[in-house]
């Protein structure tokens, strides 16, 4: 044993194999042991000699652990004996602290250790400068691997290690646990859908954390792990603590100057930490459709320079010329059938109506003026089965089918989905449409309909597959561009940030952001310029190409000039049209990011560079490998079952990448972006979602197919 040897010889407990329960050793007995540590130098040797006065076996190897999972109690009895004996002696307790954190590789083991009370025996720890660095590695291990629970626990410690790295200020080694340690903990405590239980707020202390790791993160010889947890840090506190932080200019300034990082990983995640400041303050987007509004906007005319924009795409495609048209083609038809009862013949019109334009199908009904009052109401008794015009559409449906003529039966279930859309019953729509799709899978409105659900896997797939059908009107096929690039967008965002550089999820966010930003410029290109979506997919194009694109925009954004200034037309529309554009998510972060992008980029030019001086020598990955990782993958892949919630947190790895090199997995007919694909058995090039896309293909695939 290395060190002096004391005068009284430690009494060893037994060894741990077929430990019985023994009596609390009194502290006299320990003379020898704290001989022993006294004389140890540092804490790796005072660990050894900790382990082997226990008698603990290797606890760097599986065997060693498996063997105290099988005396735990035991195990731990004796440890705390120790602990308790010599509760004063910082070096003791910090060896104990340092076989603990050996222990705590093994999750079982961590949780049991958490259980009686391991954050705190730690934290003292960290308060006593000899002990600072192995408490704060101890806490970084336990927060790093750790469940949810325990790193909310830890983050209640927050107070303690803000405060230990306020009055230590040049201690670099300690921030750098620190700050990853309540990066982890905060994260857990507070970055999560619903509000966070108070007192993980307000052990955040948010007004003073965020200044304090700024600061630190501004310090010349930081290293790239504390950047990487500073930026997370950053990131958490964003979305319940927006008030907080929209007060803190640094704290956005740095977000939006991350955006011109090399790396693609510090990208996503700062506008994914823009997107979410804005989340709750934000406003809903237009979901209603008032025609008063539509018509009075076209009696005052519109501006000359608006005139000409529509004239110069074409004003009979406009949407203000469709929604006009279908508005009174609607009603036309509606009065019609007060006359012949038809149900049949206004199903059929109305069908043509609900592909033309989204508020196709306007609310109304039939109204009379009564005798007595002079008012105008709505007359209840014309001898149809509906009273309001909106309910005629599952009547409508209902004759179509009892007519039974062949091709029509799509037209029966498309009008029935977009009554369930009307009446916001989405799951109802979605059911109605897949029905369809069963029938006849070209049909490209139900697979618009499908994009509307909860679950964006199935939307941004069947949006995809909707663009291959071979019939669609402009409207439905913008609609599925339109949805196309939000549901993209949003996936791409989450799959890089709940992931690390080589992963599988990495490699199928990046598909998801080409793919959105790809459908976002066609959109923006062929779209009508009075289309009510422009201005969202704009937000989306200019978010995009900011981050894909990194630091190959200019810092003066002179590439986006076309796009923002076709989105201040798009402004002008929805306002003349009686909207005042909608203070939505997109919107709020999109103007943030282009107000503040020219100063912050200024501001913040050094900081970035450091993100990215770990970028330069990166080899490219091989496209080669992922292939086969891919193929490794999807063989054991049940892309039925749909996507499984993963409830712990995620390996954290800062690994460095150049995003250039990563694969974009599409499917080879539908396009669509995903690491979930299936090869062709015959070429192993060719790739698809499933066996539909694949039979659509095989025309022209056969061709280059080996098979």
């Amino acid at each position: 044993m290395p060190g002096p040897r004391g005068k009284t010889k430690a009494r060893k407990p037994k060894p741990i194999v077929n430990v019985r329960s023994v009596a609390r050793v009194p502290s006299e007995e320990f003379i020898g042991l704290v001989d022993d540590i006294e004389g140890a130098e540092g804490w790796d040797t005072r660990v050894k000699v900790l382990c082997e006065f226990l008698q603990l076996p290797d606890l760097s190897r599986r065997s060693g652990l498996k063997k105290v999972h099988a005396n735990f109690n035991e195990v731990y009895h004796n440890i705390d004996d120790v602990y308790v004996a010599n509760i004063k002696n910082e070096k003791i307790t910090g060896a104990i602290i340092g076989i603990y954190t050996k222990m705590c590789a093994d999750a079982i083991l961590r949780d049991k250790l958490f259980q009686k009370g391991l954050v705190s025996k730690i934290t003292p720890l960290i308060k006593i400068p000899s002990t600072r660095y192995l408490a704060l590695r101890a806490l970084t291990t336990v927060t790093h691997h750790g469940g949810v629970d325990i790193r909310k626990e830890i983050s209640l410690e927050s107070p303690s290690l803000l405060k230990i790295i306020q009055e230590n200020p040049d201690d670099l080694r300690a921030a750098e646990m620190a700050i990853s340690t309540m990066a982890h903990a905060i994260g857990a405590a507070i970055n999560q859908e619903d509000s966070p239980a108070p007192k993980y707020v307000t052990a955040a202390n948010i007004k003073v954390l965020i200044p304090v790791v700024i600061d630190f993160m501004r310090k010349p010889g930081v290293t790239i792990q504390l950047l990487h947890h500073g930026l997370e840090l950053l990131t958490h506190p964003v979305l319940h603590c927006w008030s907080e932080c929209k007060t803190i200019a640094p704290l956005q300034n740095l977000l939006v100057a991350c955006l011109r990082s090399a790396d693609l990983t510090v990208r996503v995640s700062a506008l994914g930490g823009l997107l979410r400041l804005e989340a709750l303050s934000s406003e809903e987007d237009q979901r209603q459709f008032d025609p008063h509004k539509l018509m009075a906007a076209i009696e005052r005319r519109f501006p000359d320079h608006l005139v000409d924009i529509l004239t110069d795409y074409g004003s009979m495609r406009c949407d203000t010329f469709l929604t006009m048209t279908s508005t009174a083609d609607n009603q036309k038809a509606m009065m019609k059938c007060a006359q012949d009862k038809d149900l049949y013949s206004l199903g059929i019109k109305l069908a043509e109506l609900i592909t033309r334009t989204e508020f196709s199908i306007a609310e109304g009904g039939f109204q009379m003026q009564d005798p007595r009052t002079g008012k105008i109401e709505i007359n209840r008794d014309i001898g149809l089965p509906f009273i309001m015009w909106s309910d005629a559409l599952p009547h409508c449906a209902r004759a179509i089918r009892a007519k039974g003529r062949p091709g029509e039966e799509d037209l029966a279930d498309m009008i029935t989905a977009k009554f369930f859309i009307i009446r916001s019953r989405i799951p109802d729509a979605i059911e109605a449409a897949k029905r369809g799709l069963q029938r006849n899978p070209k049909f490209a409105y139900f697979y618009y309909v499908i994009t509307l659900g909860k679950d964006h896997y199935e939307g941004l797939r069947s949006a995809k597959k909707g663009l291959k059908c071979p019939k669609m009107t402009p409207f439905v096929r913008f609609g599925l561009l339109h949805r196309a690039v939000e549901l993209a967008g949003n996936l791409g965002v989450c799959r890089i940030q709940e992931s690390s550089p080589g992963d599988r999820r990495y490699d199928e966010g990046v598909a998801f952001l080409m793919s959105a930003m790809e459908d976002a410029k066609v959109y923006a290109t062929e779209a009508p310029p009075d289309a009510r979506h422009m201005k969202n997919v704009l937000y989306w194009y200019i978010c995009l190409t900011l981050t894909i694109k990194g630091p190959e925009t200019p810092a003066d954004l002179q590439e986006l000039q076309v796009a923002l200034k076709k989105l201040g037309y798009a402004d002008e529309f929805s306002i003349l049209l009686g909207t005042i554009p909608p203070k939505t998510q997109l919107r709020l972060t999109q103007q943030n990011i282009v107000k503040r992008y020219p100063t912050a980029v200024q501001e913040w030019k050094d900081l970035i560079a450091r993100f990215d001086e770990v970028m330069m020598d990166e080899r490219p990955i091989s496209l080669e490998k992922a292939e086969d990782d891919l193929a490794a993958w999807l063989d054991d892949l049940h892309i039925d079952q749909g996507e499984e919630d993963e409830c712990q947190p995620q390996r954290c790895s800062h690994p460095r990448i150049s995003p250039n090199t990563v694969a974009l997995y599409r499917c080879s007919w539908c396009g669509n972006p995903s690491a979930a694909l299936r090869k062709c058995s015959g070429c192993e090039k060719a790739r698809y979602c499933d066996g539909g896309c694949q039979k659509s293909h095989w025309s022209e695939h056969k061709a280059t197919c080996r098979t």
